[in-house]
């Protein structure tokens, strides 16, 4: 009790105060414009935390990155142009929702299960996270290269109507993962002799190009023809909320587990978590079939995975030093530079500042309701302005995007043509997530998996030789199987419906 008061006399300072909800702002701005990156933020704002104390420090990462990352589902919904890839599990869920008219409901959906989820995660965070912290430290490559898997499973799974093109797709993406350097052997891949291609594809270029820009090259060439989606009277964003509070507790609960758990995952990150959390809602869905046609089912679940995972990448970070994702390696660099050493003790020499930001993350989650239902009021305008006004101003942000995180002119290139490439995906409905997730992954996968061969000396059966891989793999498996038995189904089905028919 003597801790707590100590902390919320830190945070009771006016400056700290206005550090949250200056953060929360920005961190609103950041995740709904595409190419703008949470981590980005931070990595800008590491050199104003210089100048600051400790608990104001961490309250402005911990508050921007929970903005952000619900802020990316805005235009997400309103734009089918994810702010973030976490959000690119459910754009298309999403934006059918706002094509028949429901986009209130749906970013009323995103706001409230992400705050339940954060708050969730939160919880968990404060109570346990030194025993999560643990588990995440028993994975090794093994364990690595099965959560890989299993989240690009997911990715196929999720991905569209068709398995085959998902998959497709995926390949692509892991494809241009192998361009560059970044390889076990630091051999220079696919980059033709160019060396802007040594160093590999820059993420944020290729996620801009293939969800903003190719969604820009629709709209420039369907132009007036497509119909602006109807929308609700304002001030209705949480109308209904409540019934699908009540109608979907396994979803919103277990999306925060699954968050926490995937997000306490060194490396593994938000992004792994969204897919994981939104597959499996399909999974065990009543209403499998509603999935993708906009259904909030999948919103529900992933939505509250998302900032639960949030909480969840701070476990490894504080207890053993070991960064969960790009923002909490920026924070760990932080934490050093105030003396705050990450580690067991720090919950005994810091526990005032430590429950300090267990405070910040719950009072974030709880501003985001009524802050994020504010940025939803002032986005859906959006709506009302005709869409080929709005390609000039969406294509300058892609490009400040793109440029702000190399300055190099080549990233601008490389997010033009993966929009031309999305562009050409899309129009032959190759759904363009599961790409993204590939080269995101994709090094990942091929780092643990040779890895793992040097350690089990080629013996392909130590990939289950331990009780946690041993998991993760049956279930992997499982999902292939799954996978398998929906292609086979379709290729079979079109042949039942030919021998069924009678000929004429």
């Amino acid at each position: 009790m003597e801790t707590l008061v100590s902390a919320l006399a830190l945070l009771a300072d006016p400056w700290v105060i206005t550090v949250i909800l200056l953060s929360a702002a920005l961190g609103l701005f950041v995740g709904a414009m595409p190419g703008l990156t949470a981590a980005m933020a931070v990595a800008l704002l590491v050199p104003v935390t210089l100048y600051m104390e400790p608990v104001p420090a961490l309250a402005m990462i911990a508050t921007l990155s929970c903005m952000a990352i619900f802020a990316g589902d805005i235009p997400s919904c309103l734009l089918r142009i994810p702010g973030t890839l976490a959000s690119a599990a459910y754009t298309d869920e999403a934006y059918a929702m706002t094509q028949k008219g429901q986009a209130e409901t749906a970013l009323g959906a995103s706001v409230v299960f992400a705050a339940i989820g954060g708050l969730l995660g939160t919880l968990v965070l404060a109570t346990v996270a030194p025993e999560l912290a643990r588990i995440a430290l028993r994975f090794s490559s093994f364990e690595y290269f099965w959560l890989v898997c299993l989240g690009m499973s997911c990715a196929v799974l999720v991905g569209g109507q068709s398995t085959t093109k998902s998959l497709l797709s995926l390949m692509l993406g892991l494809m241009v993962g192998m361009i560059g350097m970044n390889n076990p052997a630091a051999f220079p891949r696919l980059t033709f002799g160019n060396v802007n291609l040594l160093g590999g594809i820059e993420l944020i270029a290729a996620m801009v190009g293939l969800f903003a820009v190719s969604e820009l090259f629709r709209m420039v060439t369907t132009g007036h023809r497509q119909p602006t989606p109807e929308f609700r009277p304002q001030g209705r964003i949480l109308a209904g909320q409540w019934k699908l509070l009540r109608r979907y507790p396994a979803q919103w609960l277990g999306g925060s587990m699954i968050g926490t758990v995937i997000g306490a995952l060194p490396g593994a990150g938000v992004d792994i978590a969204a897919w994981v959390s939104y597959a499996v809602s399909k999974r065990f869905s009543r209403q499998r079939h509603l999935f993708g046609t906009g259904h909030p089912e999948g919103i529900v679940a992933a939505g509250a995975a998302n900032n639960a995972a949030v909480s969840g990448t701070w476990i490894p970070a504080l207890v053993f030093g070991i960064p969960g994702d790009a923002i909490t390696a920026i924070l760990i660099g932080v934490l050093y530079l105030k003396g705050l050493n990450p580690g067991p003790m720090i919950f005994q020499t810091q526990a005032d500042v430590v429950v300090a930001l267990f405070v910040v993350f719950f009072a974030a989650n709880l501003v985001m309701i009524p802050l994020g239902v504010g940025a939803i009021k002032l986005s859906v305008h959006i709506l009302r302005i005709p869409k080929l006004m709005l390609v000039p101003v969406i294509l300058l942000l892609c490009v400040v995007g793109a440029y702000a995180i190399t300055n190099n002119p080549v990233s601008i290139l490389v997010m033009l043509a993966f929009g031309l490439a999305g562009f050409v995906l899309m129009e032959n409905e190759f759904p363009v997530a599961p790409a993204i997730l590939g080269i995101v992954l994709g090094p990942m996968l091929e780092q643990n998996f040779f890895n793992s061969m040097i350690k089990a000396d080629g013996n392909f059966m130590e990939f289950f030789s331990r009780p946690i891989a041993m998991w993760l793999g049956i279930v992997t498996v499982a999902v292939w199987a799954v996978m398998a038995a929906n292609v086979l189904a379709s290729r079979l089905r079109p042949a039942r419906t030919s021998s069924a028919t009678p000929p004429s």
